[in-house]
């Protein structure tokens, strides 16, 4: 199967995500991500990056470097991506299998760990994120 190049907190959104994003081909490709992610057939290499991934290619807010969503965008998700990488004790640029990550994540992350690892994100008041690693945790996929 083909390697999935994903951010870091991204590897946490996944598990939140309802169908809400940038833009219309944003939440369609973030969409067949998690679709992926959440099949328990399905096991195939994760690149985890600190920077643009897959998703990012379609989003809106892709500049040629770095994100443009506003001013200090690049920062705030560089912070996201290093606080998720380092909480899962993961090698930034290192590819790892799907279910790996995903028991990283069921066994490591709390939903009350959210509050620091996506501070300042724009979507977590939605409390999504928190939910998907509640069902995570209870072995509720979806």
């Amino acid at each position: 199967m083909d390697k999935v190049i994903l951010r870091g907190h991204h590897l946490l959104c996944v598990h939140g995500f309802r169908g809400m994003g940038y833009s219309p081909e944003f939440v369609a490709k973030m969409g067949e991500i998690v679709e992926r992610i959440r099949d328990p057939k399905q096991d195939f290499p994760i690149q985890v990056v600190r920077g643009f991934d897959d998703t990012c290619q379609v989003c809106p807010n892709k500049g040629k470097e770095k994100c443009e969503a506003n001013g200090d965008s690049e920062q705030h998700v560089q912070t996201l991506d290093r606080n998720v990488i380092r909480h899962l004790d993961l090698t930034e640029g290192a590819v790892y299998l799907k279910s790996e990550l995903v028991e990283r994540t069921r066994t490591l992350v709390e939903p009350d760990d959210l509050v620091h690892l996506c501070e300042g994100c724009s979507w977590f008041s939605y409390g999504v994120c928190q939910e998907g690693i509640a069902r995570l945790k209870t072995g509720v996929n979806g």
